[in-house]
């Protein structure tokens, strides 16, 4: 009796992971994704008590600049969420894109993301196997498959590097939108790391 309510206490203590785990699919608990300074492994928070802290609370900045993004921010462009954007992760023909400013990418990012500025996203193209162009670029044959995100729904750093990559020349169909961003990727407990480490 005295280890039943033991057990009892110790599951209504807020903050202590269930037995099961808090996992990213009823089938997945975790997925390990390749980075440049090895593999890291996707999971969410186990602390089932864990509360977002600082600007990722705020909800109500205000618009111009802070305005809700469409799902899909141009003609062409896929809206996907995490569990899309871990797939591309570990998919070698993607790439994921923080189209953030630098300083944001270095405070925090998606494990396996690479930097690509939202402002230098139409100018970067050959790093996705464009050739340039007197118009721009040309963007034909093996070229990846791209999903921008940036701070989340209010945010139109991804969003307008999408339109500037269009464009420039970059094909709508190969982009793929992930409006979330960091604030529904920390919402839901997912692995951050520092951009250059493992970003």
């Amino acid at each position: 009796m005295r280890n039943m309510a033991l057990t009892l206490a110790l599951i209504a203590l807020p903050g202590l992971a269930s037995a099961e785990g808090v996992g990213l699919t009823p089938d997945m608990m975790s997925a390990t994704v390749p980075t440049p300074s090895g593999p890291v492994e996707i999971m969410r928070n186990q602390d089932t008590g864990n509360r977002l802290e600082g600007d990722w609370t705020l909800t109500s900045r205000p618009c111009p600049n802070f305005c809700i993004q469409p799902m899909i921010p141009a003609p062409g462009v896929t809206p996907v969420g995490e569990l899309e954007v871990i797939a591309a992760l570990q998919d070698p023909n993607a790439v994921v894109i923080d189209g953030r400013i630098r300083p944001e990418f270095e405070a925090g990012t998606i494990p396996g993301a690479v930097s690509v500025p939202y402002n230098e996203a139409a100018d970067r193209l050959g790093e996705l196997g464009c050739v340039v162009d007197f118009d721009g670029f040309i963007c034909e044959g093996e070229i990846p498959q791209v999903v921008l995100f940036c701070n989340g729904p209010w945010c139109g750093q991804s969003p307008t590097a999408a339109r500037n990559m269009i464009e420039a020349g970059f094909p709508a169909e190969n982009i793929s939108y992930y409006r979330g961003g960091m604030q529904n990727w920390q919402m839901l407990g997912l692995t951050v790391v520092p951009g250059g480490a493992g970003g």
